[in-house]
């Protein structure tokens, strides 16, 4: 069996989007979850208070009962906090306005905070943000981060 090849110094610590942890729970064969899983292993991901918010508000509606079990609901959040690296938003990177969806700006500012390469996404509203000016962070779909990861 081969071994996994190491991953871009740009994947060291990733934000990655709600959006893309519910995909990646609700089919465990997608490009979400293959990027989630290969992550996982070897990866810190970044949260802020608001984006772990924002997954557990999430994760808890009641259109995903018939997908995800409250087991599962709960296994996800205690790993996610586990494997988490943790940031606070400072005032000033919270003051800045990057998405026409504020709750998206979320994700970058906690990106901006922990001064992460890459924050995955699969919402146009931040994908058509990339790149931002002045800063290294790309904004990529998990298509696009598969790509880079396997080379």
């Amino acid at each position: 069996m081969e071994a996994a090849k190491a991953l871009p110094p740009a994947y060291s610590r990733v934000v990655i989007d709600t959006n893309v942890l519910l995909s990646a729970a609700l089919s465990p064969n997608g490009a979400p979850a293959k990027f989630v899983d290969r992550l996982l292993a070897e990866v810190q991901i970044v949260f802020s208070e608001q984006t772990f918010a924002e997954l557990k508000s999430r994760l808890w509606k009641l259109k995903f009962d018939r997908y995800i079990t409250m087991e599962r609901r709960h296994s996800l959040l205690h790993d996610f906090n586990a494997v988490a690296h943790w940031v606070d938003v400072s005032a000033q990177i919270a003051s800045a306005r990057y998405s026409r969806d504020a709750t998206d700006d979320a994700f970058i500012h906690a990106a901006l905070a922990a001064g992460t390469l890459r924050l995955v996404t699969g919402d146009d509203d931040l994908l058509c943000l990339d790149p931002i000016a002045n800063v290294e962070l790309r904004i990529v779909t998990p298509r696009q981060a598969l790509d880079e990861i396997d080379g």
